[in-house]
């Protein structure tokens, strides 16, 4: 992940799946606070330039938030973050007291062309001060913004499998001009196996990306002359097609 202009990496938990709730744990005579926000995903319509989205504080103390705007890609799988006002916040630093909420105002400096524009709004709880024995954890919320573009901008993946170091790997590549979302991977072997992806990772893969899923083979591996069926879940609906092996590059 990019961030202030310096290479890191985005840790898993940045992708938010469902109601996004957010938590500051302290030690036990400090109480806890707790932020939602709404929505978990912005979409611009064709030629939108503004939008919002509603933090709400559902703790007993008030608490401040920044926001940032990032810019978000993925490169080799990973996602990246860079720094970028493309995306305009108002306000950027904020302080809600308990059950009241704060709408944050979304600018589009430019539409999108050609193919969606992808962004990710990074929500951080800003520490309260520090307490003599009192240790607060503070985390943070990661919502992504996707805006189309004027024409008509559709996803469009195309899967294939991979061995790699003795590794079975289903790798997607998305040649569309939209993101697809793409969960619940299962690869059904020609005697009745189901293979499952080792690990649960973000579920988006962007416009012009490719997506590797490591495959956890259970008994002898595929012949890489053997075709897998897959099975998957995306806003769409269900894919059900035939994969086949290619040679890795």
């Amino acid at each position: 992940m990019i961030l202030r202009n310096s290479s890191r990496r985005m840790a898993a938990a940045l992708a938010i799946a469902g109601a996004a709730v957010i938590l500051l744990l302290a030690g036990p005579a400090a109480p806890a606070q707790a932020l939602s926000v709404l929505p978990v995903n912005v979409f611009f319509s064709p030629g939108q330039k503004a939008s919002s989205l509603t933090v709400t504080n559902v703790g007993t103390t008030e608490t401040s938030i920044q926001i940032r705007a990032y810019a978000w890609s993925q490169q080799s799988g990973d996602d990246q973050l860079t720094e970028s006002d493309a995306v305009v916040l108002s306000p950027p630093l904020t302080t809600i007291a308990p059950g009241a909420s704060q709408v944050i105002r979304l600018i589009l400096r430019q539409l999108p062309q050609g193919r969606e524009a992808t962004y990710r709004i990074l929500v951080d709880q800003i520490p309260p001060p520090a307490e003599p024995g009192i240790v607060h954890m503070v985390l943070r919320m990661s919502i992504p913004i996707f805006a189309q573009p004027p024409t008509r901008a559709v996803p469009h993946v195309q899967f294939h499998l991979e061995m790699d170091s003795g590794k079975l790997i289903l790798v997607g590549i998305n040649d569309g001009l939209s993101h697809e979302v793409i969960r619940d991977v299962v690869l059904t072997t020609s005697d009745g196996r189901k293979l499952k992806e080792e690990s649960t990772t973000s579920p988006y893969i962007l416009a012009g990306a490719t997506r590797r899923w490591p495959i956890a083979a259970q008994g002898s591996l595929p012949l890489p002359g053997e075709s897998l069926q897959l099975t998957a879940h995306t806003d769409a609906g269900v894919i059900q097609q035939q994969v086949g092996f290619v040679a890795a590059p």
